[in-house]
């Protein structure tokens, strides 16, 4: 057609020809133009849509909140949080739609004129400057890479790890491979350079919809995770329902064994135990009452909760049994079987089925300390002390018992220099400063004791005693002419109980050792 001489009218026909193709090139740019700004319309439709949907589900997700706080609280502020930076980043694409399109005049239906939207240079200035990304560009570009790792950070655990894996899919920006230029290409490059504006702001608009599906997806994964939670086999434990709550010796034990599920984050609206309300604390109630006459009684009330606005009752159904009057006392030491000299060592003492007020117990240095049961018992001279105890049952007859307890006296302590137990060594200037104390490792009792006197000596020079806990001049003088190796003793170390009224005396302190480096 273009070979070989030709004929003016045959010019004029080539010529035709080539605009009639141009102008159907012409035609099918600017129906794909339109197919682009049709698609992001129903893009856009879609969105809306869909924030209409995540509202109502983030409503559900605020009521379970409201009404179990432990169980769906945590979720609904993390589920916020995400919607902030959901709306955040939605936002800010949103302003970059509405900056490249505000040259161009919308229809009647509010349509922007997609077939005059061809150009791709709005887009190319804005982002690049030659092959470098502008600040917009790398802002945009890491605005996409950041937005997953933000869901990540605030959901945590809360998020399954496929769910957040599908999340960091959805926003991926890897570099991708072109047919066209034979190479890998920067994910921004490939999908924005020389693109028309229609089809960038379509694909805007889709990064606006994977932000809403992000959103959705999370809210959803929080209800799933709760049902998957309660549905789970390891939130069920058996539990042993015995017919009744005591039985005598000789009789058949009898029950059941049940399946139930308990909950910490589960907590009742009100919980009802024969007719009183009592605090519903974390996945259970706690109820106290009188036990009543000898025999079987019933237990039954309900558990009460919200839900769906209204209000659902578990009923409760339990028996006990009161066993006939106690014969024998309980005595207990709190610490150990022994008892130590001079201190007050603290005692329960009760008698099964008896209040505490028609228990007397007795034994020297025996006295009660404040609440039901406790005493403290502060032995004098001997090496054992024997507590009785008599009880009064409710048909006025006496019960009674008692426990022989050792006593012991107080190990001495071990000398310490600078809080260091036993051997120690380092510079002379350190052991001029430091606090020579006491110590009682590994004791029942929590002693603190204070150095009132000890005695210092270097090898090769006199002994001398020292008031108080802190090396003296004297001392000083010595250690002066000690040399490296010399090993300095404090022994003889005499001390006193801090926060004990009575002179306690005891064990001989244990002497410690500094050499000189």
């Amino acid at each position: 057609m273009a070979g070989g001489k030709l004929t003016p009218r045959q010019k004029m026909i080539n010529l035709m020809y080539l605009v009639f193709i141009a102008m159907l090139a012409l035609n099918m740019s600017k129906e794909v133009l339109s197919a682009f700004g049709i698609l992001n319309n129903k893009i856009v439709e879609s969105n809306q849509l869909t924030d209409v949907r995540n509202q109502g589900s983030f409503d559900q997700l605020a009521q379970k909140a409201s009404e179990q706080p432990g169980q769906y609280g945590e979720k609904k502020q993390k589920v916020e949080q995400i919607r902030k930076v959901s709306k955040e980043y939605s936002d800010y694409l949103e302003s970059l739609k509405t900056e490249v399109t505000k040259s161009f005049e919308r229809d009647k239906e509010g349509n922007l004129p997609y077939e005059q939207m061809d150009k791709g240079d709005l887009i190319d200035n804005m982002f690049w400057i030659g092959d470098r990304l502008t600040p917009k560009g790398k802002e945009y570009l890491d605005r996409i890479k950041n937005y997953p790792a933000q869901i990540k950070k605030i959901g945590g655990s809360s998020i399954a790890e496929p769910e957040m894996k599908k999340i960091e899919k959805r926003f991926e920006t890897k570099p991708v491979f072109s047919e066209k230029a034979g190479a890998s290409l920067d994910w921004i490059d490939y999908n924005y350079k020389g693109f028309p504006l229609i089809a960038t702001i379509t694909k805007i608009s889709q990064l606006q919809a994977d932000i809403k599906t992000t959103e959705s997806d999370v809210i959803a994964g929080m209800f799933q995770s709760s049902l998957i939670a309660a549905a789970s086999l390891t939130a069920y434990q058996p539990i042993v329902v015995p017919e009744k709550t005591a039985f005598f010796q000789g009789e058949a034990v009898k029950g059941k064994i049940i399946l139930g599920k308990f909950d910490p984050s589960l907590v009742a609206k009100s919980v009802i135990v024969n007719g009183q309300s009592v605090k519903a604390e974390a996945g259970q109630a706690n109820f106290s009452f009188s036990a009543g006459n000898v025999g079987e009684h019933d237990i039954t009330g309900s558990f009460n909760f919200d839900e769906g606005g209204k209000v659902v009752s578990l009923p409760i159904k339990g028996n006990y049994v009161v066993v006939p009057k106690p014969n024998a006392p309980n005595i207990s030491a709190d610490k150990m079987n022994v008892v130590y000299r001079g201190l007050p060592n603290p005692m329960t003492i009760s008698f099964a089925g008896i209040s505490d007020d028609k228990v007397n117990a007795s034994a020297p240095g025996l006295s009660k300390a404040g609440k039901p049961g406790a005493y403290n018992l502060n032995p004098g001279s001997g090496t054992e002390v024997t507590v009785s105890v008599t009880g009064q049952l409710p048909d006025k007859t006496n019960v009674s018992g008692k426990k022989v307890f050792r006593i012991k006296n107080i190990p001495g302590p071990q000398g310490a220099i600078g809080g260091t137990i036993g051997n120690d060594k380092g510079a002379k200037s350190r052991l001029e400063v430091s606090q020579i104390s006491a110590k009682l490792p590994d004791f029942l009792y929590d002693l603190t004791f204070q150095v009132t006197q000890f005695t210092f000596k270097v090898p090769g020079q006199a002994a001398i005693i020292v008031n108080g806990d802190r090396v003296n001049g004297q001392c000083k003088a010595a250690l002066a002419r000690a040399g490296r190796g010399d090993q300095v003793t404090i022994y003889d170390i005499k001390t006193k109980i801090v926060g004990v009224s009575a002179n306690i005396v005891t064990g001989k302190c244990a002497p410690v050792i500094y050499e000189i480096q």
